[in-house]
């Protein structure tokens, strides 16, 4: 249980990492990279629309048929980059601070 909360742990760090990192290129004016992050996100973000059923996602967004509207598209695709930007950081934290 130790393992999974430190893991969990540098999770969250490495989202806190992503989230600045997101907005330091904003801030720089780097789009084309935050393009190529969304790029990154696609497969994760068709994948989670075309297998959750429609009625979730038109709960959970307010829109009707939220699967094709490409603002829904576009921010679960963001989501999904940032998750795995995430991830990728915090197993690389883990890695660092708590692997024997």
């Amino acid at each position: 249980m130790r393992l999974l909360m430190q893991f969990c742990a540098c999770c969250a760090l490495g989202l806190v990492v992503a989230g600045v990192l997101l907005i330091g290129l904003m801030f720089f004016g780097q789009f084309d990279l935050i393009h190529g992050l969304n790029f990154t996100g696609r497969p994760l973000a068709w994948l989670a629309l075309e297998l959750l059923p429609a009625g979730f996602w038109e709960s959970l967004t307010g829109f009707a048929d939220a699967a094709g509207n490409p603002h829904v598209r576009s921010f679960l695709q963001l989501c999904a980059a940032l998750g795995q930007v995430a991830l990728l950081l915090g197993a690389g934290f883990f890695r660092l601070w708590y692997w024997r």
